[in-house]
C-alpha cells in the first residue's frame, strides 16, 4: 500500500519532459553573494601580450586573495588580453572573472604544467601508467568556487599535446584545462573553452557544481578530446552550453575496475538540459567506460545531438563491476547520427591485470523516450554481457529517420526491454509483451528524480 501511494503521488508530481516543466537539479540553484573585494590579475605584474609567461603572477594573486576567505571572498579580474601561463591553484571563497576578449592561455611548455599523483579511484594514468600532468586550472578540497566572465575564454592550445599523443612522445597522462577535486559548491558560467590538451572540466569527487551557459570546443581531428566529464561526483548540474568535441561532448565516469570498485564513489543525482552536442569519433553522451564506482539517478532532456558518431552511448566490460542504472534522457534531437543508441559490454582497457574477471557491471533501467532522428545510420546497438545482460532498457515515442546507407538498423544481444511507439520497430529482445512496464519504470525514474 506504501508504495503505491508514492507512486501515486510522484504520479501526480510526475517531471514533465516536454519542455513544460522539470524537477531536476538544475532547478536548485547554487547561491553565491557578491565579492567584497576585487584585484586584477595585473596588480601582480602579469603581462597580456600573449609571450610573457604569468604563472608566478596568477600564483600570487591567489595567495593574496586566499587572506580574504573568512571576509567574504574575492574576486581576481582577468582583462582584455592575451595571458600566457602553467599551471595554477585556485582557494575556497574565490571567483575567477575573465572579462570579454580576456584569454587564458595554457602554456605549451610541458615544464610548466607540473606532474602529480594518478586519482585513487583509477590507480594510474587514463592513458599511461603512474603519474599525470597537473590540469591547467586546479581547485582541490575547495568550497564556494566560481569561474565565470563575460565570455572570456581558457585556451588550452592542446594542439602540441595531440601531437605528442599520437606520436606516443608523452611520459605521463595528458592534462586537463579545468579539474575540481574534493571540492563542493562549484559554479563555471559565461565562458569559452578552447583546445583542451584532454577533458575541459573534470569535477571529480566533487559535490554541488553548475556548469552553465559556456562553449566548449576542440577540433574534430584532435585525438580523445572531451567536454566536461562528471567523475565519482553528484549533485551536477550541465545546463545552456554548447559542446563540439574530438571524442565525447559529456561523458558521466565514476573509477577503473578495481580501483573504482574500492574507492567506492559513485556519480548521482545529475541534471543536463538545453544543452547541443557533437563529437566526430566518440558520443555525444557517454556513460562510462569507466564506471566500477558506479553511475546513478540522472535526468538529461531537451538536447540537440548532431554530427556524431554516436549519439547516447552506455559502456562497460567484465572486470569494472559497478553499475549504470536509473537514467532517464528525453526530448532529444538528432541529427547526422551514425549510431543513435548502443550498450555496450566490451568497451574499454584496464588498468593492469589485477581487475577481477568476476566483476560484473550491471546495467538497467534505462528509459529513452521522446525522441526524433533525422539521417541516422544505426538506431541502436545494444551489446550486453552473456553473464550479465543489460535489462529493463525502455523505449517510448522514438521516431528515427533511417538514411540508405544502413542494412540492419537494430543490433541485439544479451539485452531486455520494452518499447512503445518506436519506429524503426526494435529488435525483439526490446519488445516484450507487457505494454505497462515502460510506463511504470518511467514512473519509477521520475519518482527518483522527484525525491533528490
Amino acid at each position: 500500500m506504501a508504495v503505491a501511494l508514492l507512486l501515486l503521488w510522484a504520479l501526480c508530481n510526475a517531471i514533465r519532459v516536454n519542455g513544460e516543466e522539470s524537477n531536476g537539479r538544475c532547478d536548485h540553484k547554487l547561491k553565491f553573494n557578491p565579492r567584497p573585494h576585487c584585484v586584477s590579475i595585473q596588480e601582480f605584474g602579469a603581462i597580456g601580450d600573449g609571450k610573457t609567461l604569468n604563472t608566478i603572477a596568477f600564483r600570487n594573486a591567489i595567495f593574496y586573495l586566499k587572506s580574504f576567505a573568512d571576509k567574504g571572498g574575492a574576486q581576481l579580474y582577468v582583462p582584455p588580453g592575451r595571458w600566457l601561463t602553467g599551471s595554477f591553484n585556485l582557494t575556497s571563497h574565490l571567483t575567477l572573472f575573465l572579462e570579454k576578449d580576456a584569454i587564458i592561455l595554457g602554456s605549451q611548455d610541458p615544464s610548466h604544467w607540473g606532474i602529480v599523483e594518478p586519482l585513487p579511484s583509477y590507480g594510474r594514468g587514463i592513458k599511461l601508467p603512474g603519474r599525470r600532468y597537473r590540469s591547467l586550472v586546479n581547485g582541490y578540497m575547495l568550497r564556494d568556487v566560481v569561474i565565470t566572465g563575460d565570455n572570456g575564454t581558457i585556451d588550452g592550445q592542446g594542439s602540441v599535446w595531440w601531437e605528442w599523443f599520437t606520436s606516443h612522445s608523452l611520459n605521463y597522462t595528458r592534462p586537463h584545462l579545468v579539474e575540481f577535486v574534493s571540492s563542493e559548491y562549484v559554479l563555471v558560467s559565461n565562458i569559452s573553452l578552447l583546445n583542451a590538451p584532454a577533458y575541459n572540466i573534470h569535477p571529480v569527487y566533487c559535490s554541488n557544481v553548475h556548469i552553465h551557459n559556456i562553449s566548449v570546443y576542440a577540433p574534430p581531428e584532435s585525438p580523445y578530446t572531451v567536454g566536461i566529464v562528471p567523475d565519482s561526483s553528484d549533485n551536477i548540474c550541465i545546463e545552456d552550453c554548447n559542446i563540439s568535441m574530438g571524442h565525447d561532448a559529456i561523458a558521466f565516469k565514476s573509477g577503473w575496475d578495481e580501483y573504482g570498485i574500492a574507492y567506492g564513489r559513485p556519480t548521482t543525482i545529475a541534471h543536463v538540459r538545453r544543452v547541443d552536442l557533437r563529437s566526430s569519433t566518440g558520443s555525444s553522451l557517454a556513460f562510462g567506460s569507466e564506471m566500477s564506482g558506479g553511475i546513478s539517478d540522472i535526468l538529461v532532456e531537451e538536447v540537440h545531438l548532431y554530427d556524431s558518431l554516436t549519439g547516447i552511448e552506455f559502456r562497460t566490460t567484465i572486470g569494472r563491476g559497478g553499475y549504470i542504472k536509473e537514467i532517464m534522457i528525453s526530448d532529444v534531437d538528432l541529427l547526422n547520427v551514425n549510431t543513435s543508441f548502443a550498450a555496450i559490454g566490451d568497451y574499454g582497457s584496464h588498468p593492469d591485470d589485477k581487475f577481477d574477471p568476476d566483476a560484473f557491471p550491471v546495467l538497467e533501467k534505462i528509459t529513452l523516450q521522446n525522441i526524433i532522428g533525422t539521417n541516422i545510420t544505426i538506431a541502436g546497438n545494444f551489446k550486453g554481457i552473456e553473464e550479465s545482460p543489460f535489462t529493463f532498457i525502455c523505449l517510448s515515442n522514438i521516431s528515427l529517420s533511417i538514411n540508405s546507407t544502413s542494412l540492419s538498423p537494430w543490433q541485439c544481444s544479451y539485452v531486455s526491454g520494452f518499447s512503445e511507439s518506436v519506429f524503426p520497430e526494435p529488435c525483439p529482445e526490446l519488445m516484450n509483451s507487457s505494454t505497462s512496464s515502460c510506463g511504470i519504470l518511467m514512473l519509477e525514474l521520475q519518482f527518483y528524480n522527484i525525491i533528490l
